[in-house]
């Protein structure tokens, strides 16, 4: 079952509690004859993703309406039909029902993806561990993102008109949280944006503004709920990372940009590449390139192809692995920095290079993803790319039997990564100190409890 996050966030609104919200169930109950003995270990069990059986779901909704002063109906509370790219509970990406108008099922998505919002702003303990989600329901809102029906007009009367100024906030806000994710990492990070998009972006999306503007009040926000999700992984809370991903595929679909919508799947590809699903990488990034078309600029198209490499390297297809490496490199000397959308900033020079390293790694081939990594390495970087070429270096030296050196390239990368709070960067460094830890070299050893020392301060 997944989480409730729709009802959990329209009890708080109401001011109720569980024990409260319980009693005023069992009093609506009363005036239709029915009797209801509710308690909050029921409504706790809705909370988790139980749907109560009979009228309760009906009495659910009469009940907050009438607190809310609002109507309130099924989907609005995460008990009603969901469609194939959603996820029950109110976490979903669907849009409704599969024939519901566009207007009303973009309507609807917002008030799921504020919900979710909300609830990760309050720190609900469920959203950090929740999984994530795998097969069909998985690759469903990318099947969604590539296919028709389109959104053909995004219009919304609403409360307020967004203002062009109103979109250039959210576009600064987001390369804002980008230079923050990148100099103190996600965790420090996600805390920030989540606040910013409840404050400032669920507003706009629920105000006033024509399908032109409105068109390029989603890619914004689409760009920023990114970004929420890349600090989402890299606090490894998986399930709810790709919920943001989710949301922001949606969004770009809604703002008619492929290329931002192809930007998202390279997103859901590296997260698919972590957790070790290599297949739906590849065909994530088969997806993306092809959906994008014309519209993929080469820097995306080189990360596109770079996953590719890695996942097919992992799965010992050699042939198509070196065959997306030269796609990839072909690709990243295509690349104009100034012609690049902000989103496709991290495909900086070297990050072809060290993709392409762990891919050559993969296949065994050390010499070839040696001369990969130290050119990454020697590529101007941003301190956390910084540190990922690093460690792919020190490893890489480290297998050719050079402690020594690889101590040294390990020691720049611990002191780039000072003040990252990162699980993806920690994950680097425990790995790290381990290898240098059994080398037996002096000075590789002595590094190691350099880095140990620096992983005793918590997260």
């Amino acid at each position: 079952m997944e989480p409730n996050v729709l009802l959990e966030s329209l009890i708080d609104e109401a001011g109720m509690s569980r024990a409260g919200f319980a009693g005023h169930v069992n009093r609506a109950g009363r005036t239709r004859g029915l009797t209801l003995r509710y308690e909050h270990t029921a409504v706790s069990r809705w909370l988790k993703g139980q749907r109560p059986r009979g009228q309760v779901p009906d009495l659910i909704c009469e009940v907050l309406g009438g607190r809310l002063g609002r109507p309130v109906v099924l989907d609005d509370i995460g008990m009603g039909v969901v469609s194939g790219g959603g996820y029950g509970g109110g976490y979903g990406s669907g849009h409704g029902t599969g024939d519901a108008p566009a207007g009303a099922s973009l309507s609807g998505f917002v008030e799921r993806a504020t919900a979710l919002w909300r609830s990760d702003e309050q720190q609900r303990p469920h959203l950090a561990t929740v999984p994530a989600v795998t097969g069909t329901t998985a690759v469903m809102p990318v099947w969604e993102w590539e296919n028709p029906p389109e959104d053909t007009d995004v219009s919304r009367p609403g409360p307020g008109r967004v203002s062009a100024a109103d979109i250039e906030t959210l576009r600064s806000a987001r390369d804002h949280y980008e230079q923050m994710y990148r100099k103190a990492g996600g965790i420090a990070t996600r805390p920030r944006i989540v606040r910013f998009l409840n404050a400032e972006a669920a507003p706009l999306l629920r105000g006033g503004y024509s399908d032109a503007l409105g068109r390029r009040l989603h890619r914004a926000t689409a760009a920023l709920v990114a970004m929420a999700g890349i600090c989402a992984y890299d606090s490894d809370a998986h399930g709810l990372a790709q919920r943001y991903f989710h949301q922001a595929l949606r969004l770009a679909k809604s703002s008619g940009d492929r290329a931002l919508g192809g930007y998202v799947i390279a997103l859901l590809t590296t997260q698919s590449l972590f957790l070790g699903d290599h297949r739906r990488s590849i065909a994530f990034a088969e997806a993306a390139l092809r959906a994008a078309g014309n519209h993929i600029t080469p820097a995306l198209a080189a990360d596109l192809h770079a996953m590719q490499a890695k996942a097919y390297a992992q799965l010992g297809d050699a042939a198509s692995a070196r065959a997306c490496i030269r796609r990839a490199e072909a690709q990243a000397g295509r690349i104009h920095t100034g012609r690049e959308p902000d989103e496709t900033g991290y495909v900086q020079p070297g990050l072809v290079d060290v993709q392409v390293a762990e891919a050559l790694l993969s296949l065994g081939d050390l010499p070839a993803a040696r001369e990969h990594a130290t050119s990454a390495v020697r590529a101007p970087a941003h301190d956390r790319g910084r540190v990922h070429r690093l460690a792919m270096l020190s490893h890489i030296e480290l297998l050719q039997g050079e402690p020594d050196r690889a101590a040294t390239t390990a020691a720049e990368m611990a002191e780039r990564a000072r003040g990252m709070e990162s699980q993806r960067l920690r994950d680097r460094l425990r790995q790290m100190r381990r290898e240098l830890a059994e080398s037996g070299c002096a000075d590789a050893v002595q590094t190691a409890d350099v880095i140990g020392g620096a992983l005793r301060v918590p997260l």
